[in-house]
């Protein structure tokens, strides 16, 4: 039998699975990444060969767990954290630290942008405004404080491309994952011309762009010989990671939406044509589907801000963890299921490393609100995974404004796994969550895009067909929703009340490092 591969490099680590053609998962495999660094409050960079290096572990080891080898591999497909930015030299090698997606340094440069293309202009040309997450303005970032870099950059690339480097030695992209760089003309799937001119950015610095399931290279001998993988393989172009989720969670159909809860958070649904919100609230990318799009919200501090709670708060039950083996995530959201839906009127904002939907705010600050004596820390359990999901609704409410059908929201990505959390979705959307049988989401949808290169699928949408079921239905309670509807009318009004406040301590912290880093 021909199994499938797919490899995933996320932000925390680059994950490896074997999938069969029916959909099942026969291992999977976890190659850990040193923490990014954040050298300056807004500043997020990660070492490039780092990915390579968790690549290789985890390929390694999830042959060793299932007892397969290479030569059972009929193809492998890459998925990856978008916007990263990685410079390579004329001899392959990475000249700075990736600039990765959460990086919030280059808002000058997106103004920039703004003020050069022009908003409307900019939103007809590649979909999507400047916004600090993309890769555009921190390539501008690097060309204005560090030149010698820039200067000597031969290649760009985005993070999954740079280990389909080391795999292959090919250059090449998705039009998925192109679409987040503001350099890409989403509707014509096609390195814009007009962009490049108007930043002034060589397009000899850019990687082809491939349809997700077209082959993109071959596994070369040197790799064999480190990963295992049989020399000659095909490798597919593959996706973002967000665009490969929604594969691996069968969105290849209208009205079918995901919900993905990873260190950020993403509400994503298949449009057949480009759909532009003319604000620019939501992101309209390429799909990994070939010739259709999808349309995607995004929270940037998701799972990252119930980590931050249990890296800063949660420091028991990270130590109870480490001595039982328990899963510290369980234990802190058991404390939150002793809370009432509204956490008795305690309100979160997520907003830890800026937003992106709908406020478009890279200063954008995190906040408690409503706070009393009577809360306790279970409340501020439970307001947290209750404030990811009312920023992840802000998306929802856009997708109405725009007449995109939602019918069945998909839950994937970490948070997912919380029955709490999934419960606490279904009853602020109010809409019915699904969860499926497989929950590998980037690196199981990155697979079953290979099977399309690989001809074990005859497309995208057949392999969904084959390798996809449905586990667990969950509908929203009525009583709750109403509570959470009422609530949420006060969450959406909360950071505009405050907008203004969160940008002079913004400016606050900025002064404050730079006054602390000459002392």
């Amino acid at each position: 039998m021909s199994y499938l591969m797919g490899i995933d490099v996320g932000t925390t680590g680059t994950r490896v699975v074997i999938v069969r053609p029916d959909g099942h998962v026969m291992g999977a495999a976890t190659g850990d990444h040193e923490p990014m660094r954040m050298p300056k409050p807004g500043w997020a960079e990660q070492d490039p060969e780092n990915w390579w290096q968790a690549a290789v572990q985890a390929v390694r080891a999830v042959f060793e767990r299932t007892s397969l080898s290479g030569k059972d591999i009929a193809a492998v497909g890459l998925s990856g954290q978008m916007h990263g930015v990685v410079l390579l030299d004329k001899a392959n090698s990475v000249l700075h630290p990736a600039l990765i997606w959460c990086d919030q340094r280059s808002q000058a440069q997106c103004d920039w942008i703004t003020a050069r293309v022009g908003p409307k202009k900019l939103i007809q040309l590649v979909s999507n405004p400047a916004l600090t997450g993309f890769s555009a303005p921190k390539l501008l970032w690097v060309r204005e404080h560090e030149p010698q870099v820039y200067e000597r950059a031969a290649h760009f690339l985005l993070p999954k491309d740079f280990v389909r480097l080391r795999l292959t030695g090919e250059f090449a992209t998705d039009v998925s994952d192109a679409s987040g760089t503001l350099l890409f003309d989403v509707t014509h799937r096609r390195w814009s011309r007009a962009i490049l001119a108007a930043l002034e950015i060589d397009p000899a610095l850019l990687p082809r762009a491939y349809e997700s399931p077209e082959i993109t290279g071959q596994i070369t001998r040197e790799t064999s010989l480190v990963t295992g993988l049989t020399a000659g393989t095909p490798v597919v172009a593959g996706g973002g990671d967000q665009a490969s989720s929604a594969v691996g969670n069968g969105i290849v159909l209208p009205g079918l939406t995901s919900a993905t809860l990873g260190s950020s958070g993403v509400i994503f649904s298949y449009t057949a044509a480009p759909k532009l919100d003319p604000q620019g609230r939501i992101h309209t990318f390429c799909h990994a589907v070939p010739g259709k799009w999808h349309v995607m919200g995004v929270t940037q501090g998701a799972g990252l801000s119930l980590r931050w709670f249990r890296e800063h708060l949660g420091e028991s039950e990270t130590w109870y963890a480490r001595q039982t083996g328990a899963d510290p995530y369980d234990l802190i959201i058991k404390e939150a299921e002793k809370i009432p839906p509204g956490s008795d009127g305690l309100l979160f904002l997520p907003y830890l490393m800026g937003e992106r939907t709908p406020h478009l705010d890279s200063q954008a600050r995190g906040m408690w609100f409503g706070l009393t004596a009577a809360h306790t820390r279970g409340h501020l359990i439970r307001s947290v995974l209750e404030g990811v999901a009312f920023s992840l609704r802000d998306s929802l409410e856009i997708f109405k404004e725009l007449e995109i059908p939602v019918q069945q929201i998909r839950a994937s990505g970490g948070g997912s796994r919380s029955s709490l959390w999934r419960q606490i979705q279904a009853d602020i959307y109010g809409k019915e969550l699904v969860t499926l049988q497989e929950s590998e989401g980037s690196a199981f949808g990155a697979a079953l895009l290979a099977g399309v290169g690989g001809k074990i699928y005859s497309s995208v949408e057949e392999s969904a067909k084959q390798a996809i079921q449905l586990r667990e239905h969950m509908t929203p309670d009525p009583d709750r929703s109403k509570i959470y509807d009422r609530e949420y009318q006060v969450y959406r009004k909360l950071y505009p009340a405050v907008k203004d406040l969160a940008h002079q301590l913004a400016e606050i912290g900025a002064e404050s490092a730079a006054a602390d880093s000459r002392s």
